[in-house]
């Protein structure tokens, strides 16, 4: 077990850290951390998440719409459709 690389979490409505020696060295706690794609955080909640999801979603739309002549050019509505 690397001590260096490892870290800890407690999760609880109650967040604290929590005290694990190995090799006379303290692990880390941390207040959040990434597991397949998902933050997941030490109170349990993903408003923090969503939030963060929503913003993304957001700046990709923006993007698309800088591109909106693409959709309002000359091209047939089948390939503009197929475009979108």
């Amino acid at each position: 077990m690397n001590v260096e690389k490892t870290k800890v979490m407690r999760i609880s409505r109650l967040p604290s850290a929590v005290w694990i020696m190995i090799n006379q060295k303290q692990l880390e706690n941390v207040d959040y951390f990434y597991y397949l794609g998902s933050m997941i955080t030490d109170d349990a909640r993903c408003t923090f998440e969503i939030k963060l999801r929503i913003s993304m979603a957001k700046a990709a739309f923006k993007k698309k719409k800088k591109k909106k002549n693409l959709v309002t050019s000359q091209l047939e509505l089948s390939v503009r459709k197929k475009l979108v």
